[in-house]
């Protein structure tokens, strides 16, 4: 299936996985990008520029094929090496970078006068269209089914899409609600040129993270998932647990007044603990609604030629039926 994202990113099939905190590591992304996919390593989850080298290398060792790394750019008083990072990803050869979160104007010259192919993340069409005028060679459109974060808008795909579609000139890989060949003929009806696969990328053989969280993903419906921090105005969608219903608590009693330093239990330095040690309750994490269409742990590779074959029977048999 060849699309103007799997021509942009020299990839066989329109499948990305989404950079994800503590789950794009290497073995991960190299193991989408050989079954013709793109893979995508997580740079915050290494932290440092030496850490991130390592992964890359690593990456290398493990797939000949494109990979990309993520790169979320988030307001703190210690931020990373932003620009260590940066360097890095461009000694080492990487062709694409997925970015997310503020703005990544800055660094776009930088990036591709090495050739590297820019993705930005977006939850609205504004935003989309921002990073189209400074530059970015694609978009991933994150609708209100993402887990992580959605926005504040609360545009789900089936119309934030089309709305893409009829705005956009680049192109751009639907996200959000993403987890079968039906998801991808849907997103390519809508306008999109692909799909971004996250949570379903988290319930395969090959995901490093532990067998709780896997199987809480197994467990879990549609209605599993809840929303947080929404009074901070940094919304996330994340798996309905018991750290989540403590925050919730804490957000229903403290209403207006409530402020980030009161929430830190629960959102604070928890991903290694559950991805890493399967303390699925210790702290909130993301998860998307597409929870409820995930009912099996699959190779990658199973799951991607799975996602094709399937699409293409769509196409062929039930889309032609009606015509």
């Amino acid at each position: 299936m060849e699309t103007k994202i799997t021509q942009l990113l020299d990839i066989e099939h329109p499948i990305i996985q989404g950079g994800m905190h503590y789950v794009g590591f290497a073995e991960l992304a190299a193991a989408v990008s050989n079954a013709g996919g793109l893979g995508i390593i997580t740079a915050l989850t290494q932290g440092t520029p030496a850490k991130l080298e390592r992964e890359i290398v690593k990456c290398k060792t493990l797939t000949n094929k494109p990979f990309g790394v993520n790169l979320t750019f988030l307001p703190s008083l210690d931020p990373p090496d932003y620009a260590g990072l940066v360097d890095v990803i461009i000694k080492e050869g990487v062709k694409v970078v997925e970015t997310a979160g503020n703005n990544p104007q800055k660094w776009l010259p930088k990036l591709q006068e090495s050739n590297i192919k820019v993705i930005h993340k977006c939850t609205s069409v504004r935003h989309a269209l921002k990073a189209q005028d400074i530059g970015c060679d694609a978009v991933s459109v994150d609708g209100f089914e993402c887990g992580g974060h959605p926005g504040e808008d609360d545009i789900p795909n089936f119309i934030l899409l089309p709305r893409a579609a009829d705005e956009l000139t680049i192109p751009f890989v639907a996200s959000g609600g993403m987890a079968d060949g039906r998801s991808l003929v849907a997103a390519l009806a809508l306008g999109a040129e692909g799909i971004n696969l996250g949570t379903r990328f988290i319930a395969t053989q090959e995901a490093p993270v532990h067998d709780n969280v896997k199987e809480a993903l197994l467990a879990a419906t549609e209605l599993d998932t809840k929303l947080v921090m929404r009074p901070l105005r940094n919304t996330e969608r994340v798996l309905s647990n018991a750290a989540a219903k403590r925050l919730l608590e804490k957000e229903a009693a403290l209403g207006e007044n409530i402020k980030f330093q009161d929430i830190i239990p629960e959102v604070a330095g928890v991903y290694p603990k559950v991805m890493q040690e399967g303390q699925v309750d210790e702290g909130v994490w993301s998860c998307g609604m597409v929870a409820g269409l995930i009912h099996d742990l699959p190779t990658v590779k199973g799951l991607i030629d799975k996602i094709m074959q399937q699409a293409e029977l769509t196409i062929a048999d039930r889309l032609r039926a009606a015509s």
